[in-house]
């Protein structure tokens, strides 16, 4: 009978292959590494005071902080009482990035985050829960002559968390307050060469806006960037990847219609698997280059999250398929109530009470090969990866029309997405564990059937102890990918929000995100390449395996299979076919 790969290829084939594939596992991480520069990098600005002299306000003016036609600066709020400068007249103005420098589109997205130096007086203290609104835009232009263009224009609210460590009396008066930082804007695309920032503070003592928020000194920026080395790396190997597997799918699904019988569920979510990594490996990204595209971080995390759907739902049917209780008997009547029957086949036959019948065939497939039992354990992924979309629509889908938008702002919206990232890991963490508790069925039911080898001649008795460690050396090897994937998950969401995390903060280098990335290549490359069926046959002569009785069936157990060669209920692997208990009399 043609098996899979991972069963009829030569172990000398299978350790080079595996050599080879662990090379390009190390290539992976070195080229993150020692190639890519680090994922992001992180610049620091200091707004400068600029002070609008028209007493009525212009929104088509912008305030350059520096420059040929920059603004008229003040250096403190005393220079502006002395010169009775009113703080709605005061703009804080931000140019990104730092002179002499451009913006690049390979940077791929802007991230702002907003910090305020807020100096301690007792006649003007935070008051508890207070609220800043900023009046902020933002402007664009490609060279260094041309009108500053509007971007986008917002009123914004941003709760203040400050604490002040000293006592709080005149002699502490002008030190500064620890205040958190605060999510400002993200921009899904860097498509031009200069960005500007127009912040204002509006005071309002009527409508008490910005009343209550201390006595603001300084207004810093920090803006964070995807590394244009590491953007270049990036593209490079999903377009390296791209054709790699979708070349190993098209051929995994060729050999897979040419077989006699039809796929069977295993087969299909190993397709459906391809197809996802497919899905995330097509360079798109190319296009953001040349397009200002800023739903694209909006559109990778989409595809992030089948990928993660997929993964963790092919993870648990390829257990839960080896685990399946599928029965397949035959039992002859002979008279006086005895049935003829071999030992071997004892654990897969039941007894029937109507004796009297001729031989029966029984079949028990109920559950193996049904995409609907797995609506326990596949339906909780699902949901979680659309509460996924959900969260994420919330902030990067509203952020389309409004970079200014976070969902940290509130307090009822900081709840959430903190209770959203703990909740998320420790879903992972869980979903882990059930992972190993189903390996572990796997490996004890394996281990049962393990119990027919003595029976077998040493050649075949080899055979199929040579198959069940593959199979268990691929279940460690997937083990080891969901731990990585779960490590991988936990710290992405962690570095999402970084800023809310105080000094918790985890530094991920380069050679981690290639790593894990190229790990999922390869490990979808060899789940496809490994139960792909083989051309070659083993044991065509053996594949009766018939059961006699008496002293005939003694001197034939040994040429007993574990499991029978049913065309129309075949398995990819033998060990598919043994963990589901098939036996055939």
């Amino acid at each position: 009978m043609a098996g899979a790969i991972i069963e009829n290829m030569s172990t000398k084939k299978l350790v080079i292959v595996g050599v080879i594939l662990l090379l390009f596992q190390a290539f992976a991480f070195m080229v993150g590494g020692l190639i890519a520069p680090s994922p992001t990098t992180a610049v620091h600005y200091l707004a400068t005071k600029c002070v609008d002299t028209v007493k009525h306000r212009q929104d088509s003016k912008w305030f350059m902080p520096w420059g040929p036609n920059q603004c008229e600066k003040i250096r403190s709020f005393d220079e502006a009482m002395a010169k009775k400068i009113e703080a709605n007249n005061i703009v804080f103005a931000v140019h990104i990035p730092l002179p002499n420098k451009e913006m690049s589109p390979w940077f791929q997205f802007m991230l702002v985050i907003l910090q305020f130096d807020i100096a301690f007086k007792m006649h003007n203290q935070i008051e508890d829960g207070a609220m800043v609104t900023v009046d902020v835009g933002l402007a664009y232009r490609d060279d260094t002559i041309s009108e500053w263009t509007e971007m986008a224009h917002s009123f914004e609210q941003r709760k203040l968390s400050c604490s002040f460590t000293t006592a709080k009396t005149y002699e502490n008066e002008g030190r500064f307050y620890e205040c958190d930082l605060l999510p400002f804007m993200e921009v899904g695309s860097v498509a031009h060469k200069y960005y500007l920032l127009n912040i204002r503070l509006p005071v309002n003592d009527r409508k008490k806006v910005n009343v209550g928020i201390g006595e603001i000194k300084d207004i810093r920026l920090v803006g964070i960037h995807q590394n244009g080395g590491f953007t270049q790396v990036w593209f490079a190997m999903k377009t390296f990847l791209t054709p790699s597997i979708l070349i190993i799918m098209i051929w995994y699904w060729r050999r897979i219609t040419l077989m006699s019988r039809p796929p069977v569920l295993l087969e299909k979510v190993i397709l459906a698997l391809g197809i996802s990594m497919t899905f995330i490996n097509i360079p798109v990204e190319w296009f953001s280059v040349g397009f200002n595209w800023t739903w694209m971080l909006l559109f990778g995390d989409i595809r992030q999250g089948i990928f993660y759907s997929m993964l963790l739902s092919f993870w648990i049917i390829f257990c839960g398929e080896h685990l399946m209780e599928t029965q397949f008997f035959e039992a002859e009547v002979l008279g006086r109530g005895e049935l003829k029957m071999c030992e071997l086949c004892l654990p897969a036959i039941k007894i029937f009470p109507q004796l009297d019948l001729p031989t029966k065939k029984l079949q028990d497939q109920t559950e193996r090969n049904r995409f609907s039992v797995y609506w326990k354990q596949v339906g909780p992924i699902v949901f979680g990866s659309f509460c996924l979309f959900i969260f994420d629509m919330c902030e990067r889908g509203v952020q389309l029309t409004n970079p200014f938008y976070s969902i940290w702002a509130s307090d009822v919206g900081t709840e959430l997405a903190m209770a959203f990232i703990i909740v998320a890991g420790i879903c992972a963490c869980l979903y882990f564990l059930f992972l190993c508790f189903m390996v572990f069925q796997v490996f004890r039911n394996i281990s049962g059937k393990r119990t027919s080898l003595p029976a077998m001649s040493k050649a075949r008795r080899l055979h199929y102890e040579g198959l069940i460690f593959r199979f268990k050396f691929l279940m460690l090897v997937t083990l080891t990918c969901a731990a990585m994937t779960v490590i991988f998950f936990i710290i992405s969401q962690v570095n999402e929000g970084h800023w809310h995390w105080g000094e918790h903060t985890v530094q991920v280098n380069s050679a981690f995100f290639t790593g894990i990335y190229g790990m999922w290549n390869l490990y979808v490359f060899a789940i496809m390449f490994l139960y792909a069926p083989s051309h070659k046959r083993y044991g065509d002569e053996q594949s009766s395996g018939q059961c006699i009785t008496g002293d005939a069936g003694a001197n034939s157990g040994e040429d007993i299979q574990l499991t029978t060669t049913i065309t129309h209920v075949d398995g990819p692997t033998e060990i598919y076919k043994m963990s589901g208990k098939e036996a055939q009399e």
